[in-house]
Formats: C-alpha cells, sequence, structure tokens
C-alpha cells in the first residue's frame, strides 16, 4: 500500500524535515510506501489527490496532513474515486494524523468506510457549509494569521471581538428541500432576504476548531442538519455561544432564535446579486447563487478502530 502524505509546506525548514524524518522512520517498519508531496499553489492538493486516485484507486491511502483547507481540497479530488482519505479532527497536522492512525509504529488501525459530501454548485464539501457571522470572523482571521503568523488558531479567536462589536444582521434567501423528521416526508423551507446571524448546513457535526451546530449528524445517511440562528444583537448572542460550540445550542434550547430543519437539497442566493457570506470547509466562496445537494457515499474515509 503507499501512503502518500500531502501537505502544505511547513514554516521553517527545519520542522519540516522533522516531520519527514518521524514520517519515514514509521515507514520502515512495514511493507508499506510512504510519499511526501508538498503543495505549491491553491487547488495543488486537490490536483495530487486526483492525480494518485487515478494512477492507484484503492492501492493508495491519501493522508493530509494541513489545515481545513487542504482537506477540502483532498476531499474534491478524491469524490467519487475509490482512494481513502486519512485526516486528522479538530487540530490537524502531521504528528496528530500519524499518532491517531498509528503509523509510528507501523501497526495501521483504522475501518474504510464511504460517507457522504454536499455538492455545492460542483464543488463538494466534507464538514460544514456555513453563511454568515463565521465566515466573516475566517475571513478576517486569516488576515490576522498572515500578518502576524505566530498567533496561529489564536488569529481567529481575535477576530470573533471586531465581527461581535456590530450587529449580527445579515441577508440571504434559501429554498430547502427539507424532510420532516416525524413523517419521513418532504416540504419545502422558504424565505427571501431573510435576516439571520449564522446558518450551518452540516454534514458532520464540528467545524471551525471545535463548533458543534449538529451534534446529530451522520456522516452516511443522504442527508444534511441545518441550523439557522435569526439576527441578533450581541447581548442576545453572548448567552448562545458557549451552548453552540458544545452542541447545545437549538430550537429547544432557543425556541425564538434557531430553527433546525434536515434537508437533502436547496438553494441559497442573494436577491441583489452580491456574493454570498459563505464557505464550505473554512474556504471562502463567491457565489451569488448556490445550489446544494447531499452526494451520497462519495469519499472513502478512513476511520480510527
Amino acid at each position: 500500500m503507499k501512503y502518500v502524505f500531502i501537505m502544505n509546506p511547513i514554516a521553517g525548514n527545519k520542522d519540516k524535515e522533522q516531520y519527514i524524518s518521524r514520517i519515514k522512520s514509521t515507514f520502515r517498519m512495514s511493507n508499506d510506501e510512504m510519499i511526501v508531496e508538498e503543495t505549491q499553489y491553491g487547488g495543488h492538493a486537490k490536483d495530487i489527490a486526483a492525480e494518485y486516485a487515478e494512477k492507484y484507486g484503492d492501492g493508495c491511502v491519501v493522508v493530509s496532513c494541513g489545515g481545513d483547507g487542504t482537506v477540502h481540497e483532498i476531499a474534491n479530488g478524491l469524490a467519487g474515486t475509490k482512494t481513502p482519505k486519512i485526516y486528522g479532527a479538530k487540530k490537524i497536522n502531521v504528528e496528530n494524523v500519524i499518532k491517531a492512525f498509528g503509523l509510528y509504529d507501523g501497526k495501521i488501525k483504522y475501518d474504510v468506510k464511504p460517507i457522504d459530501l454536499i455538492d455545492y454548485n460542483g464543488e463538494k464539501c466534507i464538514n460544514v457549509m456555513s453563511f454568515g457571522l463565521d465566515t466573516l470572523v475566517e475571513t478576517i482571521g486569516r488576515k490576522i494569521a498572515g500578518k502576524v503568523p505566530f498567533l496561529g488558531h489564536q488569529a481567529y479567536n481575535i477576530a470573533i471581538v471586531p465581527v461581535l462589536a456590530k450587529p449580527l444582521h445579515y441577508n440571504i434567501s434559501y429554498d430547502i428541500t427539507c424532510i420532516d423528521r416525524e413523517t419521513g416526508e418532504e416540504y419545502q423551507f422558504r424565505e427571501v432576504n431573510k435576516d439571520f446571524a449564522l446558518c450551518a448546513v452540516c454534514n458532520a457535526s464540528f467545524y471551525g476548531g471545535g463548533f458543534c451546530p449538529a451534534p446529530d449528524s451522520v456522516l452516511d445517511d443522504g442527508l444534511v442538519e441545518i441550523a439557522l440562528i435569526n439576527g441578533m444583537s450581541i447581548k442576545e448572542a453572548l448567552p448562545m455561544i458557549g451552548k453552540y460550540s458544545a452542541g447545545e445550542a437549538n430550537e429547544n434550547t432557543f425556541p425564538k432564535q434557531i430553527t433546525n430543519a434536515v434537508a437533502k437539497s436547496g438553494k441559497f442566493w442573494m436577491e441583489d446579486g452580491s456574493p454570498l457570506l459563505g464557505n464550505c470547509d473554512g474556504e471562502n466562496f463567491n457565489y451569488s447563487e448556490l445550489d446544494f445537494k447531499v452526494e451520497e457515499k462519495a469519499l472513502r474515509l478512513c476511520f480510527i478502530k
């Protein structure tokens, strides 16, 4: 088996050489082959993953060693192929991936299972597509991290401050095909120029370094969980933040502010044609109109045993 480690160039050659050395030492204890590929440009991780998938199929495993952007790109490169993917959970880096999957001692311990993806305008999302305040936080946080690299993920915590300093009122229109939880019947969830603070369309439960808008989300059920939070003031938002992170903010705990639904497809758009304030897996997009659907069992994923 070939294990293809795709990583962003790591700041500091010493750190990079250390990581590669540790990976190489791992594979001295097995008959498997390790390959390290460094990305050189935006979208390169997708290209690398697609190339190996086409050449080796299920004879290789792609290991994601980067942030959310790398995970997102690799998912797009492997969607619909036989090649499985490994990536870490909340803190995605070389160390965590290697330790979690037993690669250090040569006793690789995972099962391969197919999971759903969210298809949006032809692109693929593995975890969460969201709109509103967290996209602003991500945008500002990325700028801060670019200027002050040593802050790391703390840059995004800092970015929360200017976002929350303003009223959390944005607009979006949507028409979503939902499933009634009790009867299983379809219904349309529609609104034009909805005043909202945040909307999360969740294939997975967690995103953004640990926030949990959909604790009951299942990766292979052909559905996504939706959490829609109405526009609000900072005073209204503060009591909700901790519960939203812990997976406890829903239409039962905040009935006036949150609507939950289960869906399989839908559409979001801006009435004035401006770009949607949204992102998928932490990657911003500039669509003014977006169609999405669940693409069932489109990606093979490695799960820790």
